[in-house]
C-alpha cells in the first residue's frame, strides 16, 4: 500500500508518527511511505535578488529540517520511505502530490480546530479533504 505522510515538523507531525509506531498492526513497515513537506516560497520582491542555485539550496535546507527527523524515524521502524518537497501552499501542494502519486491512504496530524476555527484561520487538513479523493486518516 502507498501511504502519503504530509509533515510539517510540528508537534502534530510527531504525534502522528508516534501513533503509527504505537499501532504497528494498522500499517507497519510492509508499506511504501512517502513523507512530503511543502515549503513556503520566498516573496518574489526578495527572491529576484537571488540566483536559482541559492534559492534551490535554501528550499532544500528548509525541507530537510522537516524531513530529517521523519527519515530517522523510518530507519528506526524499518519502513521503506521516500521523501519529497514542493514549493507553495501546503494543501495545494499535498493535493498535487496525491494526484501524481495516487496513494492508497493519506495519514496526517491535525490541530483539531473547531469548524469555526477552520473558517477563521483556514486549515491544511480542510484543504486536503476538499481537494483529495484518497482516504485520509487524521491523528489528533
Amino acid at each position: 500500500m502507498k501511504i502519503l505522510l504530509p509533515v510539517d515538523g510540528s508537534d502534530y507531525t510527531k504525534r502522528m508518527l508516534a501513533y503509527l509506531a504505537a499501532h504497528e498492526e494498522l500499517l507497519g513497515p510492509k508499506h511504501d511511505y512517502l513523507a512530503f513537506t511543502a515549503v513556503h516560497p520566498i516573496p518574489s520582491h526578495a527572491s529576484r535578488f537571488l540566483d536559482r542555485g541559492t534559492l534551490d539550496a535554501y528550499y532544500s535546507e528548509r525541507a530537510e529540517e522537516v524531513l530529517r527527523p521523519v527519515r530517522r524515524f523510518a530507519e528506526q521502524t524499518g519502513w521503506t520511505l521516500r521523501v519529497a518537497h514542493r514549493l507553495g501552499d501546503p494543501a495545494a501542494a499535498i493535493a498535487s502530490v496525491v494526484e501524481a502519486e495516487q496513494p492508497d491512504l493519506i495519514v496526517m496530524g491535525s490541530h483539531g480546530h473547531t469548524a469555526l476555527g477552520n473558517v477563521l484561520m483556514g486549515s491544511v487538513t480542510s484543504g486536503v479533504l476538499a481537494r483529495c479523493k484518497a482516504p485520509v486518516l487524521l491523528v489528533r
